[in-house]
């Protein structure tokens, strides 16, 4: 039986995608995620760069602990894109920790949708420390000339 939330679930589009996750991230401090878990399903898979979890208990964990470390974060996104079962966005994450200079962080987000119309799986594609280091002047040129010549 579908809780009051469930109950008034839209169906995930890219305009819905948009407004959902805009109302996510403000710009007065910390993001509130809870109107978007109606729309998971309970045996989520969320993976990164990071880690891998699995249900939703672990996904609302993994939420709260990034409101938790964060001074604030905001997300522009800035392309949402819809193919049959799977949402794309493109969006730039800018975070600040405690003493710590806004760093923004540039990525992709897959969602793929189960027969039921909530999100089955969630891949968040960034390079964190990448775009972290970006931010430290003179950190950058040196982890930016290690990675052109280890990895091209």
């Amino acid at each position: 039986m579908d809780t009051p939330l469930e109950a008034n679930r839209r169906t995930l589009d890219v305009e819905t995608v948009k407004e959902l996750w805009s109302k996510t991230y403000n710009r007065e401090g910390k993001p509130d995620w809870s109107h978007l878990y109606p729309y998971y399903r309970p045996d989520i898979v969320f993976q990164d760069s990071i880690q891998r979890i699995e249900g939703i208990e672990e996904f609302i964990a993994l939420c709260e602990r990034l409101t938790m470390r964060c001074d604030s974060l905001v997300m522009d996104i800035h392309s949402v894109a819809k193919e049959g079962m799977v949402i794309h966005l493109e969006w730039t994450m800018t975070m600040s920790f405690r003493k710590y200079p806004p760093t923004p962080i540039y990525g992709a987000t897959v969602l793929r949708l189960h027969e039921d119309g909530r999100i089955a799986s969630q891949r968040d594609y960034y390079d964190l420390w990448g775009d972290i280091f970006n931010g430290i002047p003179k950190f950058k040129p040196l982890y930016r000339k290690f990675m052109r010549k280890k990895f091209g």
